[in-house]
């Protein structure tokens, strides 16, 4: 039985993101750029992330809270050896509804089958660019654009639904939003466009870089038919349109130009056991230390407990209003 939490505003507990890991293989300006996180950099050692054990345990502490959906972030998730044990523990627990990923996509096709396998229920693709020059630039490493489109197709092959997100990024890659458009249609995939957001504090964000979700729709309504869908729950960040002529859909993320933070119940695990309960905040509370303690079960479900009735992050809608510094999204998860 699940017995919901609220936090300060209101807003109940329904997504864990769960980072495995702070490693990439992709230096995207937007979130790890290379001239920071280069060779010289020190990732989180192994004995410091938490081990599927300690995940496990925190996942069936919060379901009976609330979480019903889960998702594996990173960094990139496919880097963590034997990421499809960690999703067959989880997708044994009773109450957890939905197991998704979000991926580069550049190991995808090598690890569907597997993923599938072990009760992935969705993946999430970045792809920022189908150009095979802007892409290489944009993920800083001159990853081929190919590979990720296989990933997606292999993906697909198995049984796995894909969402495409794409950031958009002025001056970067806005004449892809239509190429990007017309692909995902044909391939069969959603596709969700992010306005360039302020996560860490070493992608230089101004606002003179964000393509706003309207500007985005103003460029799609040029060529296709779209119809808006209502929101399937509370707390679904994308603003959802479909194709008049297809099922498939494209979504807005818009937490520059309009903030969705009165909806959102989602919290983050860093790969090193820290709790955050907002994309942009600055320090998590540290959950491993406890986890690794001979702590009663009761003494950790109230320190989580206490967490989230405690919250009452908005900082989207305070943007502009309010000087604070962010963890990087590369170490707690998009």
């Amino acid at each position: 039985m699940k017995m919901e939490v609220k936090d300060k505003l209101g807003r109940g507990l329904r997504d864990l993101r769960i980072s495995v890991t702070d490693k990439c293989n992709f230096r995207c300006r937007y979130c790890m750029p290379a001239e920071v996180f280069g060779p010289g950099y020190a990732f989180l050692p192994k004995g410091e992330l938490l081990s599927f054990e300690e995940i496990i345990r925190l996942v069936r502490i919060t379901v009976p809270m609330g979480v019903g959906k889960i998702r594996l972030t990173g960094g990139e998730p496919l880097l963590r050896r034997g990421i499809a044990d960690l999703i067959a523990m989880i997708s044994a627990i009773e109450g957890v509804e939905d197991i998704a990923m979000t991926t580069n996509g550049v190991l995808l096709a090598h690890h569907s089958e597997e993923l599938a396998l072990a009760g992935l229920n969705r993946v999430t693709v970045s792809l920022d660019a189908l150009d095979p020059v802007i892409f290489g630039k944009m993920n800083g490493t001159g990853a081929k654009v190919e590979r990720v489109v296989s990933g997606i197709m292999t993906a697909k092959t198995f049984g796995l639904p894909v969402k495409v997100n794409a950031v958009i990024q002025r001056g970067v890659n806005e004449g892809e939003i239509l190429p990007l458009a017309r692909w995902a249609k044909n391939a069969g995939v959603d596709l969700r466009f992010i306005e360039y957001m302020d996560v860490g504090e070493t992608n230089g964000w101004d606002m003179s870089q964000v393509v706003t979700g309207a500007e985005i729709m103003e460029i799609l309504s040029t060529e296709f038919q779209l119809s808006p869908r209502a929101a399937a729950y509370r707390g679904e960040v994308a603003v959802n349109w479909q194709h008049d002529n297809s099922t498939e859909e494209i979504g807005l993320i818009q937490s520059v130009s309009a903030p969705f933070c009165s909806d959102c119940q989602r919290m983050r695990l860093s790969a090193d056991g820290k709790l955050f309960t907002c994309l942009f905040a600055a320090e998590g509370h540290d959950i491993r230390s406890i986890l690794r303690s001979d702590q009663p079960q009761e003494t950790i479900t109230r320190a989580i407990r206490d967490i989230w009735t405690s919250r009452e992050d908005r900082y989207s809608e305070l943007r502009g209003k309010v000087a604070m510094k962010k963890a990087e999204m590369s170490y707690l998860g998009g």
